[in-house]
C-alpha cells in the first residue's frame, strides 16, 4: 500500500510554521471563552496567510468554565480546582468528610460502576447512600463524571477527589457530552466537585477519620457563548464531495502547550501540505479546529456532528483525530487508539515513519469522538506516548495526554513539554494517513478486523451468560458477515468492483457497525461521557450476578432486547455486502 512514491510527501514537512504556533500559543491562555475566541480568529489567519480556504463558524455553545474553588478546614484555606461542569457554590457547602479509598487501576477510569473504583470497599447502593448521604465524599483520583454521578447517585453533598501529585488538575465531572438538549440537562452535575493535591489530600484523610467537617466552594462561569470554529477544507480532484475529516482542539487548560498546542501545530502543517500537494487529492480533506473540548465537554465537534449530520453520514469516509502529538519523551506507540477496521493502515503509517509496530486500544468513549453514532470508522485520539519503563523511571502516575507528562491540564503544560523530533515523527504520521486517505481509489480498510473482534466478544459474552440467554443468533450473524466480507475481499481484490462501489459498502458498514460497537443511543444523538464495552447491547450478560430477584428478569429482558439489536444490525451489514457482490 505505502510505496515510495507515497512516502514522498513526507521530505517536505518542515516545522517553521508549526512551531512558531507552538511558541505563540504557550503565552496564551485559551480556557476563557473571549481567549479561546482569539486564538481561533489566529489559526484562520494563518490559514489564510497559506492560501488556504477557510471557514470560521460561530456557533454558541454551552460552556462551563471554572473560575475559583477551595477546601477550609478547621479554619485553614485549602487551594483546589473545580472541574468543568461542577455545581457553582461560591457560598460553600460545609459536611462531614467521608474517605473511600478508590483502587489504583481506577484513577482515570469512565467507568459508572461503583465497584470498579472501590472494589469490595464499596458496599450496596443503600448502604453507601446511608454512609454518605449529606456528606462530602473525599476520594482518590481525578474528579472525573463517573465519579461524580456515583457520589450523587450515593447523596453526597460534594466531592473532593484527591490528585496523586503535587500539582493539581483541571478537568471535566459532567457525562452529558456536547452542548445539552432537553434530554441530557438533567445529568448536569448537582453537587460541588473540586480537585485537590495530595499534600492536602493526606490532610482531610485525616480529618474524615476523625469525623472532621469542612467546607467545600467552587465558582463557576457558566452559560451560552459564541465560539469560533475554523474549518480549512482542501478540496480533492475526482471525488470532492467525499472527504476525510482530521480534527482536534484549541483551547486548552492555561496555555496548554502539549494539549492542544502541539495537535494544533500538527493540523496546521498537514494544511500546509495538502493544499500545496491538492492536484494529487482524489477525494477532499476538512480539517477542523475545535473550542470547548474542555470546557463543554467536546461542544465544538458534537456542534458540528449536529450542524453537517447529514453531510458526515453521507459524505465523510473517516475521522482522525489529533490530540497532544509532539511531546517530550513521547516515543512510544503502545496506546495507539483505532477501530479495528483501521489496524492495517495505521500500523503501516507508524512502521513507516516511526520504525514501531504499534500497540492498539479501543477508543474511550473520550476525545472528540463525538461522530460514533453517526458511524464513521476511526483513529488516534491522544498520540505518542513516552515509554512505560520511563514513566516509571521518573515516578509518574499515568495521564489523559501531553505524551504521558504529568503537566497535562495544569500550569506546567508550557513550551517545554513540547519536542521538534517528536512533532516532526508526529506530523509524519498523520500526514501519511490523511494523504493515504485522501488518495487511495480504493479507502483502506479492513471489516474483517471488525468481524474477529466481534467474535470475540461474542464468544466472551456467551460464556458468562451461559444457559441465561442464548448468543448462538449473535455469533451465527457475526460468522455470516465475515464470510460475506471474504467474498467482497476477493471481488476487490479481483478488480470486480469498482471503487465508487467498494467504498460505498465501506463506508455503509461503518454507519452500521460502528454505533453498534461504541453506542447505545440512537443515531445522530451522544451518548454519555462513560466507557462504552464492545457491542454495548449485549455487554449486560457478563453483569447478570449484580441482579438479583426480579431486578434480573429485568435484566435479561434488557439482554435479550440488546441480542435483537445486535443481529438485525450484523444481518444488515451482511445484506449490503451480500448486494455489492452478487
Amino acid at each position: 500500500m505505502l510505496d515510495a512514491g507515497k512516502c514522498e510527501i513526507l521530505k517536505q514537512i518542515r516545522l517553521d510554521d508549526a512551531w512558531d504556533l507552538i511558541t505563540t500559543f504557550s503565552g496564551m491562555p485559551r480556557w476563557r471563552p473571549e481567549d479561546v475566541n482569539s486564538a481561533g480568529e489566529m489559526i484562520a489567519a494563518r490559514l489564510e496567510a497559506l492560501g488556504i480556504p477557510v471557514t470560521v463558524h460561530r456557533p454558541k455553545l454551552w460552556l462551563s468554565v471554572p473560575l475559583d474553588a477551595s477546601v477550609t478546614l478547621a479554619g485553614e484555606r485549602f487551594r483546589a480546582k473545580p472541574p468543568s461542569s461542577a455545581l457553582s457554590c461560591p457560598e460553600g457547602v460545609t459536611a462531614k468528610l467521608v474517605y473511600l479509598p478508590a483502587q489504583k487501576s481506577s484513577l482515570r477510569s469512565y467507568n459508572k460502576r461503583a465497584s470498579a473504583f472501590f472494589g469490595e470497599a464499596a458496599g450496596t447502593d443503600g448502604e453507601m447512600r446511608a454512609r454518605l448521604e449529606g456528606c462530602i465524599l473525599v476520594t482518590d483520583g481525578f474528579g472525573n463524571p463517573a465519579l461524580t454521578a456515583i457520589a450523587e447517585d450515593w447523596g453526597a453533598a460534594g466531592l473532593i477527589a484527591i490528585n496523586p501529585g503535587t500539582d493539581i488538575h483541571w478537568g471535566t465531572c459532567t457525562t452529558i457530552w456536547g452542548s445539552p438538549d432537553l434530554d441530557d440537562i438533567s445529568r448536569k452535575p448537582r453537587i460541588p466537585v473540586a480537585a485537590v493535591n495530595h499534600e492536602t489530600g493526606a490532610r482531610l484523610i485525616a480529618a474524615a477519620a476523625e469525623g472532621a467537617e469542612a467546607t467545600l466552594r467552587t465558582e463557576m462561569q457558566e452559560g451560552w457563548f459564541e465560539q469560533a470554529i475554523p474549518v480549512a477544507e482542501i478540496r480533492g480532484a475526482a471525488e470532492p464531495e467525499k472527504f476525510v475529516l482530521l480534527h482536534g482542539h484549541y483551547d486548552s487548560w492555561d496555555v496548554g502547550v502539549g494539549d492542544n498546542a502541539t495537535g494544533d501545530a500538527t493540523m496546521l502543517e498537514c494544511a500546509r501540505l495538502l493544499w500545496e500537494n491538492r492536484d494529487s487529492l482524489h477525494r477532499s480533506v476538512r480539517i477542523a479546529w475545535w473550542p470547548g473540548h474542555s470546557t463543554g465537554r467536546y461542544a465544538g465537534s458534537t456542534w458540528f456532528a449536529d450542524a453537517f449530520a447529514i453531510d458526515l453520514d453521507e459524505n465523510c469516509v473517516m475521522q482522525v483525530n489529533c490530540d497532544s502529538p509532539g511531546c517530550r519523551w513521547a516515543t512510544s506507540y503502545h496506546q495507539t487508539t483505532a477501530m479495528a477496521e483501521t489496524f492495517p493502515l495505521v500500523r503501516e503509517v507508524i512502521e513507516t515513519v516511526a520504525g514501531q509496530t504499534p500497540v492498539f486500544k479501543r477508543p474511550n468513549q473520550a476525545g472528540d469522538y463525538s461522530f460514533n453514532n453517526i458511524g464513521l470508522s476511526s483513529f488516534f485520539m491522544l498520540s505518542s506516548t513516552m515509554p512505560d519503563a520511563l514513566r516509571e523511571e521518573k515516578g509518574y502516575y499515568a495521564v489523559s495526554g501531553c505524551g504521558g507528562n504529568i503537566a497535562w491540564h495544569t500550569e506546567n503544560d508550557t513550551l517545554e513539554i513540547a519536542d521538534r523530533d517528536v512533532l516532526k515523527t508526529d506530523i509524519g504520521i498523520y500526514l501519511l494517513c490523511i494523504w493515504t486517505l485522501a488518495t487511495e481509489p480504493y479507502l483502506p480498510v479492513a471489516w474483517r478486523g471488525i468481524t474477529a473482534e466481534f467474535a470475540a466478544t461474542v464468544a466472551r459474552y456467551a460464556e458468562a451468560a451461559g444457559a441465561e440467554l442464548d448468543l448462538g443468533p449473535a455469533a451465527e450473524a457475526v460468522a455470516g458477515l465475515d464470510a460475506a466480507l471474504e467474498a467482497f475481499e476477493a471481488a476487490v481484490a479481483g478488480g470486480r468492483l469498482a471503487p465508487v462501489q467498494a467504498n460505498a459498502v465501506t463506508t455503509g458498514l461503518a454507519r452500521i457497525l460502528v454505533p453498534l460497537n461504541y453506542t447505545s443511543a440512537p443515531r445522530f444523538a451522544h451518548d454519555p461521557a462513560v466507557t462504552s464495552h464492545p457491542l454495548p447491547a449485549i455487554e449486560i450478560v457478563t453483569r447478570l450476578d449484580e441482579f438479583t430477584g426480579e431486578r434480573r428478569g429485568f435484566a435479561l429482558t434488557q439482554a435479550l432486547r440488546g441480542r435483537n439489536r445486535t443481529v438485525a444490525a450484523l444481518r444488515a451489514a451482511t445484506r449490503l455486502v451480500e448486494a455489492a457482490t452478487a
